[in-house]
């Protein structure tokens, strides 16, 4: 949960500071520096990495891409309920559950419904094939270690996935990227320091750009440990000393993330980042996901209040233990 520290931060920069919609034309802050401040979105239907079907082709026409768009969302389309209904996968490891795959209609997403307005066919920009780099040995193991845990029926509450039990999403970073819904980010800035605040599971960075190290590395945290500069108009922001559980993409605890913000206009935010973790991956990687201005208000994502995931899941799991043992096949 957030700290008493970070919501007395936010909530000053956000009565004090935060630059209202009528003043999106101003481009420095009070103090100097380039103003990235507000709402911004990074919902979109552009992929991680190129579908092979595209091979080398980088960027879509204006035709390409509406085709790519209709056919995405009909894909994605969770109201449908035909013979993919399972989407070829089970639900806590049983095919008991293999129904709860469209548990939620399409009321309940938010994925976006359009590709980044580069036209770009993945956000992967490097390597030049849009494609992730291969993992390590080291780092495939670790990712079919902890990928037979999740398929499996749960042991105990560890075995589940972070998001779950309300402890860390991925996705909303470092680095941020889409996904089902709550793709959005608020960002706030004091002299000296920038705040980043993704409203699922009340996760807020708050970044210092006064230049002073990042603290020892025997100190690892879930998010990291962030510091950041201007280089020109760009807030570049350097992370380093993760824990090595939320493994983003198979990346292990010694990544460095390097992610660079920059006001494109008054309504877009260009967001990079780059990936540089040799244990993990036979080389580096960038994504551009730009950012499109959103002011909608921000509620609260109550993730333990009601998580009864947690409680169906691991009573799920002890009924496929009882039964398989009853049967004589168990299930560990």
């Amino acid at each position: 949960m957030i700290t008493r520290y970070l919501a007395a931060f936010v909530a000053v920069v956000a009565a004090v500071l935060l630059v209202p919609v009528a003043a999106v034309g101003q481009t420095r802050t009070p103090w100097g520096d380039p103003d990235l401040q507000g709402g911004w979105s990074y919902s979109t239907l552009t992929p991680l990495e190129r579908p092979d079907d595209l091979a080398d082709k980088k960027v879509f026409t204006d035709e390409e891409a509406a085709e790519f768009v209709e056919e995405t969302l009909q894909r994605r389309n969770a109201d449908r309920r035909d013979e993919d209904g399972s989407r070829g996968g089970f639900i806590n490891g049983t095919v008991q559950t293999s129904d709860l795959a469209r548990a939620y209609n399409e009321f309940w997403w938010d994925k976006g419904t359009a590709i980044v307005g580069t036209n770009r066919t993945s956000l992967i920009m490097d390597p030049p094939d849009g494609k992730l780099p291969a993992l390590t040995r080291k780092a495939q193991k670790r990712v079919i270690d902890r990928r037979a845990v999740v398929a499996r029926p749960a042991h105990g509450i560890e075995d589940r996935p972070l998001g779950e039990r309300c402890i860390h999403q991925q996705r909303t970073g470092p680095p941020m990227m889409p996904g089902g819904y709550n793709n959005n980010m608020r960002l706030f800035q004091l002299p000296g320091y920038v705040a980043i605040l993704t409203e699922q599971i009340h996760e807020v960075r708050v970044i210092p750009l006064d230049g002073r190290p990042h603290m020892n590395d025997t100190i690892r945290q879930w998010k990291g440990d962030s510091r950041g500069h201007w280089e020109g108009d760009t807030l570049v922001v350097d992370t380093v000393n993760f824990n090595g559980k939320t493994s983003y993409r198979g990346a292990g605890k010694n990544l460095h993330l390097t992610e660079r913000f920059t006001r494109a206009n008054a309504d877009t935010l260009d967001y990079q980042y780059t990936i540089d973790d040799p244990e993990s991956f036979t080389r580096s990687w960038t994504v551009q996901l730009p950012m499109t201005r959103d002011e909608k208000q921000l509620f609260e994502y109550a993730c333990h209040e009601g998580n009864y995931g947690i409680e169906g899941s691991l009573s799920g799991a002890r009924a496929v233990d009882k039964a398989t043992t009853d049967t004589g096949t168990g299930s560990r």
